[in-house]
């Protein structure tokens, strides 16, 4: 992970830092919104109630006539305690004022009572007033008129500020202290999941080091309850163990490799020298020399094999294709096959099509592909053996499979088969090469459009299926 220095940090704080931004965001969100809606609630309750206090002290009242309030039965504190039943912070401003504004009672004290209220707040239809009686607060004013046997007598005026309506500082902290618990709770989890989640990629970032080091015995937990993570610590216990042993093969391949060209070269080499120094003369100075050529047609021959999957693999070598008869093509590269055998201890059974069928093909690479496997197929029989060609026509493709009757592929080895310059122990001592024939053959295909596949492989035989686009 970068930064916008570009300073790598670790994956659990990068997430736990993002996450806890994106949660503290929508907290202080939620919060506003949150303390708006209380403050807005709030003052609609203590409105409300502020209604009820006017009516319900507007009732009481039976009689102004004599300039002061007639209450029908005495309260506990009249007007004094009005604010204290209502919840407030603060002791909200009563009067009791007759038809023509006067003030008649408050429950403030004297020096600071009003004598005279503004008959354009009593005049009102409104009940609940909003107004700005001075420069800094606004104040609500509650009126409810005061009637005794429908005659009106005069209003029961009630007047709070704004910042009192709506002072609830218990609700406050309590939402703060739900919001610090919440963004609390929201960064432990998400600190204890990435944790969790970079742990195991932490491990495998050290794995990748030491094998980048060449040190491929990594140690990897295997108890991984998240599938993902799971799969790419198995993903690379899996590579780190193909690479190990692809690099012993690399060795001894390179080993291999070297010997099988070594040995041609030192042949002749003792050969032409001996004819050289006229250690053989005659008839057997020939029988050297022709030695000699068969060894250098066999080291040509795996040069020429190597240049091949080289060009090949860099995709330089052209593909040409033409339109044939897979059963007459078949046939044509077998019987050139069979031509050049000099033994008869192998049956060779060929099956092919009911109905002839025409594919897009380039017959010299097939050629080459089927003289690789049948090649391998005689070389893995010991003794009389058979070798079963049989051609198959499946719904959008044409699958051939040769199967023997040899000793098999080692179940250690069926996964090498097809990697470049790999010789099984089978044969590295009875069959000269440099182990190109089957990952050229399966490039081949590949480039065909098709592909070549070990199908099954044990003491009773082998079987390679090739696959072909219709």
């Amino acid at each position: 992970m970068y930064t916008k220095d570009n300073k790598r940090v670790p994956l659990s704080k990068f997430w736990t830092s993002r996450y806890l931004l994106t949660l503290c965001i929508g907290l202080i969100v939620i919060a506003i919104i949150s303390a708006m809606w209380i403050r807005h609630t709030t003052l609609q309750h203590r409105l409300s109630m502020t209604k009820l206090l006017a009516e319900e002290m507007a009732n009481r009242i039976v009689d102004i006539s004599e300039g002061r309030p007639i209450p029908r039965d005495e309260l506990p504190g009249s007007l004094l305690d009005r604010g204290q039943i209502m919840d407030y912070k603060s002791d909200p401003s009563i009067y009791i004022v007759d038809s023509m504004g006067t003030i008649l009672s408050s429950n403030r004290p004297s020096d600071r009572m009003l004598r005279q209220f503004p008959q354009a707040i009593l005049e009102d239809k409104d009940n609940v007033q909003k107004l700005k009686l001075d420069e800094k607060r606004e104040f609500y004013v509650v009126k409810e008129e005061i009637e005794t046997q429908s005659i009106f007598l005069g209003w029961v005026v009630i007047i709070e500020s704004e910042d009192n309506l709506t002072r609830v500082n218990q609700e406050y902290r309590q939402l703060a202290i739900m919001i610090i618990g919440l963004a609390l709770l929201g960064w432990a989890a998400v600190y204890y999941l990435s944790r969790r989640l970079s742990n195991p990629i932490k491990e495998v970032a050290r794995a990748a080091k030491q094998v980048q080091e060449g040190d491929y015995n990594i140690h990897l937990p295997d108890d991984m309850k998240v599938q993902e993570v799971y799969e790419l610590v198995n993903s690379f216990k899996e590579m780190s163990t193909r690479l190990q042993k692809l690099e012993t093969l690399r060795t001894e391949l390179l080993a291999g490799v070297t010997h099988e060209l070594k040995t041609p070269v030192t042949s002749i080499s003792g050969l032409l020298q001996a004819l050289n120094d006229e250690v053989v003369t005659g008839e057997e100075a020939k029988e050297f020399l022709a030695l000699s050529l068969i060894e250098t047609t066999k080291m040509k021959k795996m040069v020429e094999d190597l240049l091949a999957f080289n060009t090949f693999a860099a995709n330089a070598v052209p593909v040409t294709i033409e339109k044939r008869n897979i059963n007459e093509l078949l046939a044509e590269s077998i019987h050139q096959w069979e031509i050049v055998q000099d033994d008869d201890l192998i049956d060779l059974s060929v099956t092919l099509l009911n109905e002839s069928r025409e594919i897009h093909v380039d017959p010299i690479r097939l050629q080459q592909i089927m003289t690789n496997l049948l090649n391998n197929a005689k070389h893995a029989i010991e003794g009389h053996g058979s070798i079963m060609v049989n051609v198959a026509e499946q719904s959008d493709q044409i699958t051939i499979d040769i199967k023997d009757t040899g000793t098999g592929i080692p179940v250690e080895e069926q996964d090498l088969i097809f990697e470049r310059f790999f010789r099984g122990e089978g044969k590295k001592y009875k069959v000269r090469g440099l182990g190109l024939g089957l990952p050229f053959s399966k490039m081949i295909a590949q480039s065909l459009g098709g592909d070549l596949l070990l199908i099954s492989s044990s003491s009773e035989g082998t079987t390679f299926r090739i696959i072909l686009p219709k």
